[in-house]
């Protein structure tokens, strides 16, 4: 169910589109299934930075995280009854429509896991791939061209644990990555300290665990959360959730091998605090990189060398609690970081020489956001 906020057809078309994912209570009292969580999406103004309300879809049970299809035509998200429960959860497609961008569902299907946590789309849109967080697996579902998803026809359950006695013991799927080339996919498993690797086959949709390397392992206790390619395709940078830091490895993109070349904090030297970080992005022209840390509440600020080597700039605050997604727009001009815990979006300016933050606006207000997806127009 869509309901209106500001629509506009002749102003969403000319302007991006923000999809955020509202994980908690979306209830404005009627009884419309909004408190079981919504996508809420926003008219975003690339010269002001400002988000104006558009819609919000409801009829979706607990989004934790979205993608949308490289033509843009289409948005698929998490959806779960129970969130982290004993049965498999499903993904969801929506078609978007042209004029308005309101979204309209084609249909769903399972995740084949429980708490799917991330979704990745690859290059050709053919394939939709999950990380099921609770039950530690991955798996790829075929997209039909009307946008609609098949069901799964690749599957791969992780195995093993790690040093963690709460976190880590089983496997537990973050997220999984396609690589610029399209020809692998790299999956964060948090509770065996691993980034596995796997040749990916997107018009058949399978993953086959790499001969060549079938992970790469991080030091024990660091729980691998999410990871991003630099804009190069030569590295790829690990959020740590469990010991708070970025790692960086060396990719080499004919075989997928990856090479661990340095481990760089997120937060202060003075801090002792209960903190776990969350996610990571890439200005578009690789100069900067920024993570978020929950419970210090704030996002570090690295500077990328040229050897891709990180070195601090800063620590800022989020301005909410529990920062847990991050987008960067495709121009490098302005960050949105969902707050979580704090139920907004703060719209931050980048600084393009130094890399800094500058809040802008008022925070939009989104009952436990999750996730942010950019639809531009």
């Amino acid at each position: 169910m869509n309901s209106p906020f500001n629509t506009s057809a002749s102003d969403v078309a000319c302007e991006p589109v923000v999809f955020v994912s509202a994980f908690g209570s979306g209830d404005d009292g009627a009884d419309d299934g909004a408190d079981d969580g919504a996508i809420h999406s926003f008219r975003f103004e690339t010269q002001s930075g400002t988000l104006e309300p558009l819609h919000r879809t409801t009829g979706t049970g607990l989004p934790f995280f979205m993608v949308i299809s490289p033509n843009q035509r289409f948005l698929y998200a998490s959806d779960a009854e129970q969130f982290g429960g004993d049965k498999d959860e499903f993904i969801a497609a929506y078609a978007i429509a042209d004029d308005t961008a309101e979204l309209t569902r084609l249909n769903r299907q399972s995740s084949r896991g429980s708490a799917s946590c991330y979704l990745e789309i690859d290059a050709t849109g053919k394939s939709v791939l999950v990380a099921n967080y609770a039950t530690g697996s991955v798996a790829a579902l075929p997209v039909h061209e009307d946008g609609s998803l098949e069901a799964a026809t690749a599957f791969i359950q992780h195995e093993g644990s790690s040093v963690d006695p709460q976190r880590q013991t089983g496997p537990f799927a973050h997220c999984i990555v396609t690589s610029p080339d399209n020809r692998f996919a790299l999956a964060a498993d948090l509770g065996i300290d691993q980034v596995l690797i796997y040749r990916l086959d997107a018009a058949a949709s399978q993953l086959v665990k790499s001969d060549v390397q079938p992970f790469a392992s991080l030091p024990p206790g660091s729980g691998p959360r999410h990871l991003i390619f630099d804009p190069s395709g030569q590295r790829v940078y690990v959020v740590n959730e469990l010991t708070s830091t970025v790692a960086l490895f060396a990719y080499t993109a004919d075989t997928g091998r990856l090479t661990l070349q340095q481990t760089i904090p997120t937060l202060p030297e003075n801090f002792s605090g209960a903190s776990k970080c969350a996610d990571l992005k890439i200005t578009p022209d690789g100069q900067f990189l920024y993570a978020s840390n929950r419970g210090h509440d704030s996002i570090a600020i690295y500077r990328i060398d040229a050897d891709g080597r990180l070195s601090l700039v800063g620590i800022e605050p989020s301005l909410g609690g529990s920062p847990q997604n991050l987008l960067i727009t495709p121009d490098g001009r302005w960050l949105l970081c969902a707050n979580m815990t704090g139920s907004n979006v703060v719209v931050f300016q980048i600084d393009s020489k130094s890399g800094k933050l500058i809040a802008k606006g008022n925070p939009a207000s989104v009952p436990t956001p999750t996730c942010i997806s950019w639809l531009p127009r």
